[in-house]
């Protein structure tokens, strides 16, 4: 197995409208690349400061199928279309499991 976390952090002028579509935009891949095995997306609990806002956890069989969503049109138009205009900071990593 191979695991994808990414972090989000929205800008202030981000709209609860803007992060709400956000996740909705993001639960639609799951249905839509056959590659991924566990799709879990979240807003963070607020229980400690500093935290970033938003997280994705995404695992695939292998890197191979981590690399298909991660190139996949549908994935790039959510990231070009949703996330970028309101992002402030990201941070990744991928692993195996």
């Amino acid at each position: 197995m191979f695991r994808h976390v990414v972090l989000f952090t929205w800008t202030q002028e981000a709209t609860d409208e803007q992060r709400a579509r956000v996740a909705a935009e993001l639960d639609k891949l799951p249905g839509a690349i056959a590659e991924i095995r566990s799709y879990i997306l979240g807003t963070d609990a607020g229980v400690n400061p500093g935290n970033h806002q938003f997280a994705v956890v995404a695992d695939f069989d292998s890197v191979d199928d981590y690399l298909v969503y991660r190139d996949h049109p549908l994935h790039q138009a959510v990231i070009a279309e949703y996330i970028k205009p309101i992002l402030a900071s990201r941070a990744a990593i991928q692993f195996e499991l």
